[in-house]
């Protein structure tokens, strides 16, 4: 029998339109974006149907958008195929993403997942502000020679090292004056590529302080369970059952390296070997492919 495990995705994901077939289609899906307005007091619905773009793409909006889209894209698959969700054993979310994994496994119930979601966005959107700042995507280097390019940006501006995606597939933050700097470094140290990210600030990084510790108030005072099956989280590819330790683990990403690629390795070890992308688009997917060519990842869209 297959081990199967559902991977929720993390801001950047959004795209106009996602979630509108299903909220037409779906009951299910229909009451989350019901319950979503409710809670979050603005049109959801209409964000993610109709946009713009520039107004989905907002840390404070996508991060809750993503949250909604990506449990109605769960409950098209309870629908379509409930023994596969009966069967998950395990999961993971790309930063946000775990969030929404977290519901799915039992830890927070909807609505408090996503008032904690928007506080989270809040947050990361005015750490950004205070300090001009963002993210590259740097294609072709491994994790020492992402060290390297950090230590040879230094006089510039400050960089860290945020998302550990795969092979040769790491995102930096940093400063803006860092940044400036860092494909052409990159490319003297033999990067492929270097991709400017559309995001709000640096992410994952300890410029987005006091944010964590805003983000610690609330989830200090949020209802959390034990999880029912493991969530493998992004700071240390660990699943941490307890609701304590979950807490920490949330506070801790928000300035931490996000280590999805250890995280999927880790999951692999243990065990599982056929996932499910679940939610808007199929970034999770094809970083899955460059970690292991042959372990199958089928994507559950939020149509």
């Amino acid at each position: 029998m297959p081990k199967v495990a559902f991977l929720f995705p993390g801001q950047g994901a959004q795209v106009v339109g996602m979630g509108r077939e299903l909220d037409a289609e779906l009951p299910a899906a229909r009451a989350l974006f019901d319950r979503a307005n409710e809670v979050l007091g603005f049109d959801l619905r209409k964000v993610c149907f109709e946009g713009p773009a520039e107004a989905l793409e907002a840390t404070d909006v996508s991060q809750p958008a993503i949250f909604v889209a990506s449990l109605a894209a769960l409950e098209s698959l309870k629908a379509t195929e409930p023994a596969i969700v009966e069967s998950c054993e395990g999961a993971a979310g790309l930063s946000l993403g775990e969030y929404t994994a977290l519901v799915f496994a039992g830890a927070l119930d909807f609505e408090t997942g996503l008032k904690i979601v928007r506080r989270r966005g809040e947050v990361m959107q005015s750490a950004a502000l205070a300090t001009p700042s963002g993210m590259i995507s740097v294609i072709g280097l491994e994790e020492a020679k992402i060290d390297e390019l950090c230590a040879k940006v230094a006089p510039h501006g400050r960089l860290w090292k945020a998302n550990l995606l795969g092979p040769g597939n790491i995102v930096v933050s940093g400063e803006t004056s860092a940044l400036a700097q860092v494909e052409a470094i990159a490319t003297e140290l033999g990067a492929g590529r270097v991709i400017p990210l559309k995001v709000a600030g640096a992410f994952h990084s300890p410029l987005m302080k006091p944010a964590d510790d805003q983000l610690a108030e609330v989830l200090a005072s949020a209802p959390l369970a034990t999880t029912r099956v493991p969530v493998y989280s992004n700071v240390d590819s660990t699943p941490h059952p307890d609701p304590d330790d979950i807490r920490t683990t949330l506070v801790a990403q928000v300035v931490g390296e996000v280590r999805w690629d250890d995280s999927m390795r880790r999951m692999m070890a243990d065990g599982f070997d056929t996932f499910y992308e679940i939610g808007p688009g199929r970034v999770l997917t094809g970083l899955l492919k460059r970690i292991d060519r042959k372990v199958p990842c089928t994507s559950v869209p939020a149509r």
